[in-house]
């Protein structure tokens, strides 16, 4: 009974956000509340909720701060070099942009934390995004499948997690996996190029033209460079002789219904760019991210130590500072906010064991002639399992039943633990998964919107993971 209500309840929550029928925090916290009290442990809800919120209250500090740190770095113009780097490679051509979110997600997903790679991606994409009316869920899909691949590296946690589990090196499970992750990444990025094709003729091709005059006109769209000078202006010419579609698809347009032309993210004559600082702010979060990957402080700690300091430099009077937080509050309740309601539907799905149940017979049903493959089967599960569980349930509940199930065939655990790896692409798209609330979050997609574009790229790049892995031999 526990493993059909599990199902149901998920079945039920992605059904509900993906129909837009409710608001994910109010799903995430309405659907498990309602589902404990069917399975007759209404009474001890109270104590699942606090188990969760108690388990993903360090998560919910660290976004919390990040987003602050990180807000206040696009405040005072960190990337604003980056973004204009990446126009000038792009030549403002979307298919380019697209492949370029992808490398930039993929380069900055080596310091192993996705939520730090999704503020990093979004925080220099998204204006770029918005100024060509590009469509958002594309770059919250990329972003969220190259992360996902990339976030098999030892220090990204799927691996520890599997060498923990099963006892093992997490090198010897993660070096032979290389080229089978290679060829993910090279998924992702002829995904990105045939998306990239996809906007390229639908908003038609665009040129780069380094304009003297700044003042934009009706067809030219500014992009501000910084330093005082002229602008990069933009002029939309049709391809193929075709006039380039305007029309912005579901999740383009801010929640607030604004217009394209109020957001300013790159204006070049903002009050908060720091130009004097800007290699104090370089400095620093290079420190900070040399920090993480370190491991010198848990992450929580070093967002706000980051950011206070952040904070006291770049605007040493008490107004400029409440102004800055003040500025990026809504990011921090919509994140912060969805991280504990996700806590209440991760608190319940484990406390009433209805995640045990659901490993059990998910287990209990691979048929006996399987044996022998247990590798490919558990590649198989581990795209459905990781995506309606945390990679700790996963990991620590179902990879060791599995290996046992594939040691009693002769399959080696290395295998198994290798294989266990393939579903992360899709794992990070996950609504148990705090990062991608970040990644919707600043990008202004609904949640929905991004389920239902990413799921089957994801789900396709996972493949290819688990395919070239049979193919080298790897599993």
């Amino acid at each position: 009974m526990l493993t059909i209500l599990g199902f149901a309840m998920i079945a039920t929550f992605l059904v509900l956000i993906m129909t837009k029928k409710m608001s994910p925090i109010a799903a995430l916290v309405l659907i498990p509340a309602l589902f404990c009290v069917a399975v007759g442990q209404g009474a001890r809800l109270g104590d699942y909720v606090i188990e969760g919120v108690g388990n993903l209250a360090p998560t919910a500090a660290m976004l919390m701060f990040a987003i602050v740190y990180f807000g206040v770095m696009i405040d005072v113009g960190l990337f604003d070099p980056v973004v204009r780097g990446i126009l000038r490679f792009c030549k403002a051509d979307p298919m380019r942009i697209v492949v370029g979110t992808a490398v930039l997600a993929a380069i900055v997903s080596l310091d192993g934390d996705g939520s730090t790679t999704f503020m990093i991606t979004v925080s220099a994409m998204y204006p770029l995004y918005k100024r060509l009316k590009m469509s958002l869920v594309v770059m919250t899909g990329v972003a969220a499948t190259a992360n996902g691949v990339m976030n098999t590296l030892p220090w990204g946690g799927p691996t520890a997690r599997a060498a923990t589990a099963l006892k093992l090196d997490a090198s010897e499970i993660f070096v032979p996996m290389i080229p089978a992750l290679a060829m993910g990444l090279l998924a992702v990025f002829v995904l990105a190029y045939v998306l990239g094709r996809r906007e390229r003729k639908r908003l038609g091709m665009l040129t780069l033209d380094e304009a003297l005059v700044r003042d934009a006109e009706p067809e030219t769209v500014t992009v501000g460079a910084g330093g005082g000078g002229g602008g990069d202006r933009l002029r939309k010419s049709p391809a193929g002789g075709g006039a380039a579609s305007t029309e912005e698809p579901a999740g383009d347009r801010d929640a607030d219904g604004a217009d394209d032309e109020e957001f300013q993210g790159l204006d070049p004559n903002r009050p908060t760019l720091r130009p004097k600082l800007y290699w104090f702010n370089a400095g620093l979060t290079a420190a900070l991210l040399t920090a993480m990957i370190m491991e010198l402080m848990p992450i929580p700690v070093l967002f706000l130590l980051g950011a206070a300091l952040a904070l006291t430099v770049n605007f040493p009077h008490m107004p400029d500072q409440r102004a800055r937080i003040a500025a990026h509050a809504d990011n921090v309740l919509n994140v912060s906010g969805m991280v504990f309601a996700a806590a209440v539907f991760t608190g319940v799905l484990t406390g009433t064991g209805m995640v045990e149940h659901m490993a059990d017979w998910v287990v209990g049903a691979v048929p006996d002639a399987m044996g022998p493959h247990m590798a490919v089967v558990t590649g198989l599960l581990s795209l459905p399992l990781t995506y309606f569980m945390s990679n700790d349930g996963f990991y620590f509940g179902v990879l060791p039943v599995l290996a046992e199930a594939g040691a009693a065939h002769g399959v080696s655990p290395l295998e198994i633990a290798r294989a266990s790896l393939a579903g992360q692409a899709l794992h990070m798209s996950s609504p148990l998964v705090p990062a991608v609330y970040v990644l919707v979050g600043m990008a202004k997609v609904e949640f929905g919107d991004h389920t239902r574009f990413t799921v089957k790229w994801a789900v396709l790049t996972s493949l290819v993971v688990l395919a070239a892995g049979i193919l080298f031999g790897i599993m």
